[in-house]
């Protein structure tokens, strides 16, 4: 190998070293993205419901012996609605996603909160929600195995990597 050629090989490699930087970016900016997205979603659903909606309604609760296990009243569901917007809005400040100056540290720790939480979530009681419940015939307990559990463990993923990404 000749000096000459040595930073053509020096100046390659930071290409693709750059193009590796932008592809991870794509990649986080992506994954922040469709977490927002899905919080979104599941936000308007909520304040759909506590405005009366009824569409899924009876099948988003859990039950025992055929009875909801409780009765959320229309303002708490719009709390939650609010508060799961409010979350597409934590994983976009942290994500780098809406125009801030950076999120402050504390953001990344709600962040990382966040994360955990929807990781119990996923977990559940141990005996009517979460992967490992134990009482499982009702509609609710067919769906949170199959899409409300897995859907917090991805949400889980998405909140933790637009918290500690960079």
């Amino acid at each position: 190998m000749t000096g000459s050629s040595l930073p053509i090989i020096l100046s390659n490699s930071g290409a693709q070293s750059r193009r590796f930087q932008l592809s991870e970016i794509i990649m986080q900016a992506t994954i922040a993205a469709l977490t927002c997205a899905v919080f979104v979603v599941l936000s308007l659903w909520h304040i759909y419901w506590a405005l009366g909606g009824r569409v899924a309604y009876q099948i988003a609760l859990p039950v025992k012996d055929g009875k909801p296990l409780f009765r959320p009243s229309a303002l708490g569901t719009f709390v939650v609605g609010l508060a799961l917007m409010a979350f597409a809005g934590l994983v976009a400040v942290n994500a780098g996603l809406l125009n801030t100056l950076g999120a402050p540290t504390w953001l990344r720790w709600v962040g990382a909160v966040l994360a955990l939480a929807l990781l119990g979530r996923a977990i559940g009681d141990f005996r009517y929600v979460g992967l490992f419940k134990r009482f499982g015939g009702e509609p609710f307990a067919r769906l949170d195995t199959y899409v409300f559990s897995p859907l917090c463990l991805l949400l889980a993923a998405g909140v933790a990597a637009s918290a500690w990404q960079g």
